[in-house]
């Protein structure tokens, strides 16, 4: 079993600032994962050419099940607002997705609100910039494997430190109420130690996966409920491929699950 995550920061290539349907297809279907985690996707947004993003990587690995999850309504770095229930599914979103080669039983979103104050990020040939930070979401999926069911989910979290942590226990404690094993899938704004530190999970994989020309820290993670934990089996394989989308690398699991 394969399991990976990926920021693709809406399909944009840093060679040249584009977004092409074709190139994205090709970085997804390198990965051969059977569950993938995807954030900053887009769905109905001009920057990408209206493409539904989810679709296109469900498509490029031949999966089964897929779903997206809206944090915001609109263009980040533009003008959003939280995504709500009531929102026009024809306005531009933002948010990450699930894609699964494998059947889902059952999904659950938790939403995971923003911090309330402006924080300082540093922006390429912008600059320390005070930015809004954006709302987060938890996006989990009950999955039937050959092997049986096990929870896997992906969130792309803040990068306000402290918040992030907030928004990670927030997670955990959602996670723990679906069937173990359970794997988290995402970019979550901070290294292994912490991630390990403030949840008690095992990370599957310590690999660089920012930024992607040189990878220098690893900000995208697969980490693993230690519950149940072994009902995954042992890491048989890690990659980061340098793929022609996104300011991250990919993180490829393999898992000799049986």
């Amino acid at each position: 079993m394969r399991l990976a995550t990926f920021n693709l920061l809406h399909g944009r290539s840093l060679s040249d600032g584009t977004v092409h349907a074709d190139r994205i297809a090709a970085a997804i279907a390198d990965l051969d994962a059977d569950i993938l985690g995807l954030q900053e996707v887009d769905r109905a947004q001009p920057r990408s050419g209206l493409l539904d993003l989810t679709a296109l990587a469900a498509d490029a690995l031949g999966a089964t099940a897929h779903r997206f999850a809206a944090a915001v309504v609109g263009t980040p770095g533009q003008t959003w607002e939280p995504w709500h229930s009531g929102a026009d599914i024809g306005h531009p979103q933002y948010g990450i997705a699930l894609v699964s080669r494998y059947p889902v039983q059952r999904w659950q979103i938790t939403q995971l609100p923003a911090s309330p104050m402006r924080s300082p990020v540093y922006v390429p040939d912008g600059g320390l910039l005070l930015l809004r930070d954006e709302p987060r979401v938890l996006l989990a999926a009950v999955v039937q494997t050959p092997a049986g069911p096990m929870t896997v989910a992906t969130t792309h979290l803040s990068f306000v430190p402290g918040w992030n942590v907030r928004q990670l226990r927030a997670a955990v404690r959602a996670l723990r109420a679906l069937p173990a094993p359970r794997v988290l899938l995402g970019d979550l704004n901070m290294p292994a130690g912490p991630v390990r530190a403030f949840t008690g999970w095992r990370s599957l994989a310590r690999a660089a996966t920012f930024p992607s020309p040189a990878p220098r820290t690893q900000l995208d993670h697969v980490v693993a409920d230690p519950r149940d934990a072994a009902k995954l089996g042992r890491v048989v394989q890690v990659r980061t491929p340098r793929v022609g989308v996104s300011d991250h690398r990919p993180l490829v699991v393999g898992l000799d699950r049986m």
